[in-house]
């Protein structure tokens, strides 16, 4: 083998390893942004970081209720979506402490209850550790840690279970605002479609309405034409309920879909209109808000970005909505000069003390303050239905 070939496959493998890397970076990035798939890993890397026969994930369905999904190393499907109510087992114990919770033989246990006795037996299972997987401070599933014979976990294994499961919440969180932003993005794709098929299937099928029922009119002596210009037309009538019902199907959205769907197109309006980049970000899934809520949240944006463009001389302007003190408040951020000569709050202009006001009145707060860098930020935040400060 020449010098040259050598150095030619040498550096042909050490890009091949590089790539695997990126690819394994890529695989891993993208489990994270899955929920399904980051639980599932879950219970696999349990199994293979602790060292235990089985791992497995339950996910929180309801208030009071958790149910088993997810499994690596079972022999039977005994467990396959056991519903695990708070209180009960090993796993609604730890629902109901909200801490880890262990036992050396499942069925023989004192500190639990055993609704479930026969389906651990049936997966022959005895030793068992189980710890909340949190989401911020709420306990969105349960870790299990299983062993086929007796064994008293020691607090390093309980410990090697809570650092499991705090990456798996941490995986969660970010599943969740990956979840927010494919939705988001799906409303307004839908959006956009309802629009242009409305404005262009639509205007179509107008228009051929319309010449079907002046050839209607005008030929009055040949019946068989008649007859088939009646059947078109009632062909076209067909067509247009159609698409009325698919463009009802694609406006339907929840409210806190629709709240980022609607910021999301004022900002793509103002960069239309104006020429300068907006762009909006949700930091987090947001809770559900009434009509007069969400009405507010979306006129201070709109407000925001009127002010900006009347006033702000700016290069750029962002959009945030997130949650925020048990309520949800929305930013609109610029780098321009602000308002000359103004010394902004929320007094600052009719359209925001008429914001200002109405915010009040739902309990919310609206404020407009100059940054350090010249540019100014306009806050609005509603607190959550029946959580008035």
């Amino acid at each position: 083998m020449t010098a040259k070939r050598q150095v030619a496959e040498e550096l042909a493998a050490e890009h091949s390893a590089v790539l695997g890397g990126l690819l394994r970076e890529r695989e891993a990035l993208l489990a994270t942004l899955d929920r399904v798939a980051a639980l599932n890993g879950t219970a696999r890397l349990i199994r293979e970081s602790i060292g235990t026969h089985s791992g497995f994930v339950a996910e929180i369905t309801a208030p009071e209720e958790a149910v088993i999904r997810w499994m690596s190393g079972t022999r039977t499907d005994a467990l396959q979506d056991l519903a695990v109510p708070i209180g009960q087992g090993i796993g609604g114990r730890v629902l109901a402490l909200g801490r880890p919770v262990r036992v050396n033989d499942y069925v023989s246990s004192p500190s639990i209850t055993h609704q479930f006795d026969a389906q651990v037996r049936g997966e022959g299972l005895a030793a068992m550790i189980a710890v909340p997987i949190v989401n911020g401070t709420e306990t969105v599933a349960i870790a299990y840690a299983a062993m086929r014979e007796r064994r008293d976990f020691g607090d390093d294994a309980v410990k090697s279970l809570e650092a499991i499961a705090g990456e798996a919440g941490r995986a969660l969180k970010l599943a969740s605002v990956a979840e927010a932003d494919r939705a988001t993005a799906l409303s307004a794709e839908r959006l956009r479609m309802q629009s242009a098929l409305h404005d262009s299937v639509g205007a179509l099928l107008f228009s051929i309405g319309v010449q079907v029922r002046n050839l209607h009119e005008d030929i009055s002596d040949n019946p068989a034409l008649e007859s088939r210009l009646r059947r078109l037309e009632g062909d076209v009538s067909a067509a247009s309920r159609a698409l009325r019902e698919s463009l009802l199907a694609l406006s339907e959205s929840s409210p806190e879909r629709a709240l980022p769907v609607e910021l999301a197109e004022h900002c793509r309006s103002f960069q239309a209109r104006c020429g300068v980049p907006a762009r909006f970000v949700q930091l987090a899934p947001v809770p559900r808000l009434d009509a007069e809520r969400t009405g507010l949240l979306v006129a201070a944006v709109r407000e925001g970005l009127l002010n900006v463009e009347k006033h702000a001389d700016a290069l750029s302007v962002v959009v945030s909505l997130l949650p925020s003190e048990d309520g949800v408040q929305v930013v609109v951020a610029d780098d321009g000069a602000g308002h000359r000569g103004e010394e902004p709050g929320p007094g600052t202009g009719m359209g925001l003390r008429s914001l200002a006001e109405r915010a009040a009145r739902l309990g919310g707060r609206v404020s407009l303050v100059r940054d350090d860098d010249d540019g100014c930020t306009l806050r609005a935040w509603v607190p959550e239905p029946c959580r008035r400060r």
